[in-house]
């Protein structure tokens, strides 16, 4: 059975994100990309097109018609949320067009109409101006996502073929990120994605390396008491459940060459410990992934970057490596 297309959302509209789809689908034979159709203004980016001085052909599709134009035309379907906003310039057609973007994209992969949802970089302050109450796509995506009452904890995976990375604690400041972090916590994260790089990436036993939080890992308690309450604890209890944890490491000492070599995914304990090291190694082609949700959600690991949208020096390549992986993720056989 052929694989779906990946449904592709239209992100901040005065973002990079036209830009960026438009290059990706130029590449599209050269890097032989899966089938990925856009979700939002036809228009929009036909006008991006122009202002880019590229030629492109784009197709009004829908999700079963997508796969078949994809080589002649980049696929559009509609959501009938038309567009205004300018490169740079974001208006009041910018939030209502990218919320409803994600919605349908996450419809459509739920009903199996699409393999998986791959997201450009939204404006999460042009969004809040409009009253969106999520911190940001992430916990969108997860309330999309809840069933029977149930909301899934998402959690977020900054991947990239060199180092892959996973935050506990995501977008708080560092006083609040520390008395969030709980044993419970740092265990319910490890098991998503012990479970989720078997089932979605293939690896039989993964190997999951615990940051500790403070410097040297709290040095035996005389640098914080953190990693011997908190993070020990959730190490143990790992691996009293049969997965390969261990920790808690010092994170300075955790992102060498010959480090990374012993573990297939770096748990870290705050958002710029982990998101530091990835940026550093793999800037232009780290991916975002959201793990723990019923469906697959890739995303490029960069802003809308309002300043340089419609130039035409946008890189496509975490865009390009977003849909890679997602195509990948759908087609992966899940590790016994």
């Amino acid at each position: 059975m052929s694989i779906k297309p990946v449904a592709l959302t239209l992100g901040e509209p005065a973002g990079i994100g036209p830009d960026i789809t438009i290059a990706a689908w130029l590449r599209r034979s050269e890097l032989q990309l899966p089938p990925f159709y856009l979700i939002g203004d036809k228009d929009c980016l036909d006008r991006r097109a122009r202002l880019l001085g590229v030629t492109l052909n784009t197709s009004a599709a829908t999700p079963d018609t997508a796969a078949r134009l994809f080589a002649g035309a980049l696929p559009v379907v509609a959501d009938g949320h038309p567009v205004t906003a300018e490169p740079g310039r974001p208006d009041e057609t910018s939030a209502p067009a990218a919320i409803s973007s994600i919605r349908h994209a996450v419809a459509d992969v739920v009903a199996g109409r699409a393999s998986a949802v791959v997201t450009n970089p939204i404006a999460k302050s042009v969004l809040y101006r409009a009253g969106f109450k999520h911190p940001g796509h992430t916990e969108f995506l997860a309330e999309l996502a809840a069933s029977g009452g149930r909301t899934p904890l998402p959690v977020m995976m900054l991947w990239s073929e060199t180092l892959a990375v996973v935050p506990v604690t995501i977008h708080l400041p560092l006083r609040e990120a520390i008395t969030t972090l709980t044993t419970d916590l740092i265990v319910e994260t490890a098991r998503i994605v012990a479970a989720d790089m078997k089932a979605r990436f293939g690896i039989a036993q993964p190997r999951l390396a615990l940051s500790g939080l403070n410097p040297h890992a709290g040095e035996d308690g005389s640098l914080g008491k953190e990693d011997q309450a908190i993070i020990a604890p959730a190490v143990r209890r790992l691996r009293d459940e049969g997965i390969d944890a261990r920790g808690p490491l010092p994170a300075d000492t955790m992102f060498h060459a010959a480090a990374r070599k012993t573990y297939d995914c770096a748990i870290c304990m705050y958002h710029d410990q982990a998101l530091i090291p990835i940026k550093t190694l793999a800037f232009d082609e780290g991916v975002n992934v959201t793990l723990g949700l019923p469906f697959i959600r890739t995303s490029p690991d960069h802003g809308t970057a309002f300043d340089i949208a419609g130039s035409g020096r946008a890189n496509p390549s975490s865009l390009i490596a977003a849909l890679r992986l997602a195509a990948r993720m759908a087609e992966a056989k899940p590790a016994p």
